[in-house]
């Protein structure tokens, strides 16, 4: 099994690939309380951008690293998709979904990194 570092680093390239935006990585490993290591968390535009992004994740991190995901939910609607890796989780979110649920701020004791979009 690949480290968290391969594993978030996957998840960002992946994303990237299909111009996923604001990607920021919340690293929860110093919170006890915190059910996984952190989240990768990736903005689309529509919901036909938030299934590419999934699918790219989903797909160049078992190419890139050997790394299946344990469950993913949310396709049904696309507004928010959740890739579950057990240590990692990569959430793909319409912006104004991304904004409601506020992940970043739910988690603000945590150590948050904002990724430069690539243009």
């Amino acid at each position: 099994m690949t480290d968290n570092s391969e594993l978030v680093k996957a998840i960002i390239e992946a994303a990237q690939e299909k111009k996923g935006r604001g990607i920021t990585y919340v690293d929860l490993s110093g919170i006890e309380t915190a059910a996984t290591q952190g989240f990768v968390i990736v903005n689309g535009n529509t919901p036909i951008q938030v299934d590419a992004i999934a699918d790219s994740i989903r797909e160049l991190v078992e190419k890139n690293t050997g790394v299946r995901p344990f469950n993913y939910d949310g396709y049904q609607n696309s507004q928010w998709i959740v890739i579950d890796y057990g240590s990692i989780f990569a959430h793909v979110f319409l912006p104004e979904f991304r904004e409601r649920y506020n992940l970043e701020q739910l988690w603000a004791d945590a150590v948050i990194t904002h990724v430069p979009d690539l243009d």
